[in-house]
């Protein structure tokens, strides 16, 4: 089964994903021991560096004189979407002893990292006091390429097999009937936790670790998060690095919703 009907695709090492990672490697590292970008983007006590936009690259994926991202992975997304200028990429990083609790993090949403992996819908952002929840990043897919060879225990990406299609139908039955001008403003916070206590009841977890020159591609919808990294864990100094893309649909929500 393939990434759209599972809602997650590992790829196996690629001689041209190994040629990207030559530059593109090294420059995420080095973001991730960046102290300036560490005093913006370290979290969980220190054990994860979210790295948002971190990674020097262009619209085509290459990191200074590196070559283009290419690969099957990327011709698979890019195969359903077309090409899509890419933003500069996130490196995230987890470290030993993730997840600690973050300053400023309520008890509840700990034990829900730590419960529940910290289980996610991309481009579904928390804004206002009350973090309510609206679908501002209208995502094309989620393409992840680890950089460090670690074990499988260190801290692995997190999917609910499946996950995407019950989004899908909860999302779709929310914008049901309602003009499509205000769907970005449209307060889905109910309907989000819905959606998720669904997954959780109907949906495998499974751990994807994986190695630098393989990829994870991830449905748009699919639900995700990050396990915790265990005692027996091993990893490099610079933890585990993975280094992602999500460029956004042209078309909006309307094409989020219906793409296959």
């Amino acid at each position: 089964m393939s990434w759209l009907s599972k809602g997650w695709q590992v790829f196996d090492s690629d001689p041209a994903v190994e040629a990207w990672l030559e530059t593109a490697g090294p420059a995420a590292l080095a973001a991730a021991s960046d102290p300036n970008l560490q005093a913006n983007w370290l979290r969980c006590g220190g054990t994860w560096f979210v790295g948002v936009d971190a990674l020097p690259n262009d619209a085509d994926g290459r990191v200074g004189k590196g070559p283009p991202l290419s690969g099957v992975a990327f011709e698979t997304a890019t195969g359903k979407t077309g090409t899509l200028p890419l933003h500069r990429g996130q490196v995230s990083v987890t470290y030993p002893g993730y997840p600690e609790q973050s300053a400023g993090e309520s008890d509840s949403a700990f034990r829900f990292r730590q419960r529940r992996d910290a289980a996610h819908l991309d481009g579904l952002l928390a804004l206002g006091p009350n973090k309510q929840r609206f679908l501002k990043e209208p995502h094309a897919w989620i393409l992840g390429y680890p950089v460090t060879e670690c074990s499988t225990d260190a801290a692995p990406l997190v999917v609910w097999e499946g996950s995407h299609e019950v989004i899908r139908a909860h999302f779709r039955a929310a914008f049901a009937k309602l003009p499509k001008h205000i769907w970005p403003d449209l307060d889905l916070t109910d309907i989000y936790q819905l959606a998720r206590r669904d997954v959780f009841d109907r949906c495998p977890r499974r751990l994807l670790p994986a190695s630098p020159g393989q990829a994870i591609l991830l449905h748009r919808m699919t639900i995700h998060g990050v396990a915790h990294w265990a005692e027996t864990a091993t990893a490099p100094v610079g933890g585990r690095a993975v280094i992602y893309f999500r460029p956004e649909c042209p078309g909006g929500i309307a094409e989020w919703l219906e793409q296959p």
